[in-house]
């Protein structure tokens, strides 16, 4: 039978070889498709959600398996730190999110004619050396907290907790000798400072470039030359602590060593960072049985943000941030901020050491932003 329902066996022949075709150029392009979402590289997965808030992350993670793992890896429980930073003129504030990788601007003439000292909990610790005028500045509420006039002279101050927490002093140590160092003390609400002078019984060079930090009740300054001062403030007690300064290769102590120093806490630990523009950072871990410093390879998924005047760390942050140190200096126009990865042993971008000599002190500081920036504007 030549005709079959009035095709010829050749003319059925070729349209099932076109059909067959297009079926299976069909299924090629699904395949295609397919690959381009559900084969991503997981770096490239990280990326991509690493952008993502909270809610978006958590969506995401229900698609399928890889998505959820690369996801959970990502998900931001806390939030960076942001590099703000202090104009030589005018009063517009920046405000660098490493995350993101965005600036974010505030106008804030409250702040004319201060330098930074301080910050802790969102809140701003402020100087007016030409009035000798102390305050507190909260730069997304706008909240000012007055306190009583103190001439600054060669030192730096720190708080213990935001000045609307019950509890917060603010302390400051003065070098008046070798063996001698004025602290001072304060608390909001105060009507003046209390100072009160104290003997060292080990070598305690104080200086502008100490460097300070509250935890456990205590507060902890790293003295110019690497020893550790503890002030008690509920006691009113001051030592220096019988622990050598942590040891570091001599180009560490090269020039502007004493700029390349930051120090931290976390959940009870304190941290030091020695930087040397020639070398890779090293990062110190009090050990307080043994009353020794302990060198760190690792900060076990511990991101930690240095800045002369104050340093702070957080944990789970997103999974390209852990284990690392982020510094207060920016590259690329503002694109990227420099970092140190424990993880890969790197600088990022890299041969990106930097000389803390270049930088002015008080430029720039890290703080902690709000859960909702857009409220502030």
């Amino acid at each position: 039978m030549e005709h079959f329902y009035g095709l010829s066996l050749l003319d059925q022949l070729s349209e099932t070889i076109t059909d067959n075709r297009r079926a299976a150029g069909e299924v090629k392009n699904e395949n295609l498709e397919l690959q381009t979402w559900a084969d991503l590289p997981a770096e490239l997965l990280e990326l991509i959600f690493s952008r993502l808030i909270l809610a978006e992350n958590i969506r995401a993670s229900v698609v399928c398996k890889r998505w959820h793992s690369v996801a959970n890896a990502v998900r931001v429980v806390n939030q960076s730190p942001w590099l703000m930073y202090f104009p030589k003129f005018g009063d517009c504030y920046e405000f660098y999110d490493p995350a993101q990788r965005k600036t974010h601007y505030l106008e804030l003439p409250e702040l004319n004619g201060s330098r930074v000292c301080y910050t802790k909990d969102g809140w701003l610790l402020l100087y007016r050396p030409r009035t000798h005028r102390v305050f507190f500045f909260n730069p997304f509420t706008r909240e000012l907290i007055k306190l009583p006039r103190f001439e600054m002279t060669y030192q730096i101050v720190a708080f213990s907790c935001a000045p609307t927490s019950p509890g917060c002093v603010l302390f400051t140590v003065k070098h008046v000798s070798p063996t001698v160092v004025a602290i001072s003390t304060c608390y909001p609400g105060a009507t003046e400072w209390t100072t009160v002078n104290y003997q060292n019984r080990l070598p305690f060079v104080s200086s502008i470039w100490n460097k300070l930090v509250f935890c456990n009740g205590l507060f902890y300054c790293l003295s110019l030359t690497g020893w550790l001062g503890v002030f008690d403030p509920v006691e009113r007690i001051w030592s220096v602590l019988a622990v050598p300064p942590p040891k570091c290769p001599e180009n560490f102590f090269a020039k502007n060593w004493w700029k390349g120093k930051f120090m931290t806490e976390h959940e009870g630990d304190i941290l030091v960072i020695y930087t040397c523009c020639s070398e890779n950072p090293i990062i110190f871990k009090l050990d307080q049985t043994l009353m020794e410093w302990e060198e760190m390879r690792t900060l076990d998924g511990v991101t930690l943000f240095a800045s002369f005047l104050s340093s702070h760390s957080r944990t789970d942050l997103t999974g390209i941030m852990r284990n690392s140190v982020y510094f207060s200096k920016v590259r690329f126009y503002g694109k990227r901020c420099i970092s140190f990865s424990l993880d890969d042993y790197r600088y990022y971008p890299r041969k990106q050491c930097h000389d803390w000599g270049e930088q002015d002190p008080f430029e720039n500081i890290w703080i902690e932003p709000p859960k909702d920036f857009a409220a502030c504007m």
